[in-house]
């Protein structure tokens, strides 16, 4: 059973457009994270290049949320639907996260922390989500991102990390739900 179907959001991804790899995340592998501060939705104020051991970034494009309307056309934009079911499926993992040495685990979104702590606490993540509101992040890294309404959001994608350096990558990320159980699958191989 997907996670998708697991948290009863019945998403049929054929029906979904899959995004293509655009290359625009082939230069992120073996770079150092810069020392750029973004607020955590547990109040923290965190520097990925400060974190030692192992740490996983996802990014998404936006959280979505029951009592607000997704922006028109959503569904038809290649890699935007689904961060609802990557996000519990991270939540799902958390654990086996943890078992495989992965010390610090985020999601990370354009979105203000505020609007993040909503998600955070109606999924009950586990892990704080970072807010890149600014664009410090996504122009240090050059982040494939999109625009949408008038919004920059990221692209897609995860970013595995040792001790303040990226050590892989993996972009495009489809379907969402199985974002998790790919990171378990990389961090398993010796």
């Amino acid at each position: 059973m997907s996670a998708s179907a697991k948290h009863g959001l019945e998403i049929d991804w054929s029906t979904i457009p899959a995004p293509v790899d655009d290359g625009a995340a082939d230069h992120l592998r073996g770079m150092t994270l810069p020392d750029v501060s973004l607020p955590a939705t547990d109040g923290a104020v965190v520097s990925l290049a400060a974190l030692r051991g192992r740490s996983v970034v996802f990014a998404y494009p936006r959280t979505g949320r029951p009592d607000v309307a997704l922006p028109d056309g959503w569904n038809d934009i290649p890699g935007a639907r689904g961060c609802t079911p990557q996000s519990c499926a991270f939540r799902d993992l958390y654990a086996d996260l943890r078992a495989l040495g992965v010390d610090h685990l985020f999601g990370l979104s354009t979105q203000d922390s505020a609007y993040q702590a909503e998600a955070v606490l109606r999924l009950h993540l586990p892990y704080a989500m970072l807010s890149d509101q600014g664009l410090a992040l996504r122009d240090a890294l050059r982040l494939p991102s999109f625009e949408v309404a008038g919004e920059v959001l990221l692209k897609r994608l995860t970013l595995i990390c040792r001790d303040g350096v990226i050590e892989d990558v993996i972009y495009p990320v489809f379907p969402p739900d199985e974002n998790a159980s790919q990171v378990v699958e990389r961090l398993k191989k010796p």
